[in-house]
């Protein structure tokens, strides 16, 4: 089974207000770098669609070490 770190972060300028989220996969030596944002969104929305969006980025099943705060 493929091992796989995930690094994820979220926030937005005031709250409600805009936003964005940023995932790093790491397996390996390969990188892949994720990213959104949305004009009215809130913290809390930001930080959990960073994880969504990593872990919906996985091919198969995997070992995961996910890192968020």
């Amino acid at each position: 089974m493929n091992e796989v770190e995930i690094y994820t972060d979220g926030a937005c300028k005031g709250n409600p207000g805009p936003g964005g989220w940023g995932a790093l996969l790491c397996a390996g030596t390969a990188e892949k770098e994720l990213c959104g944002g949305e004009l009215n969104t809130t913290n809390n929305r930001m930080e959990l669609l960073a994880v969504i969006e990593a872990l919906s980025a996985l091919k198969r099943p995997c070992a995961v070490d996910l890192y968020l705060d």
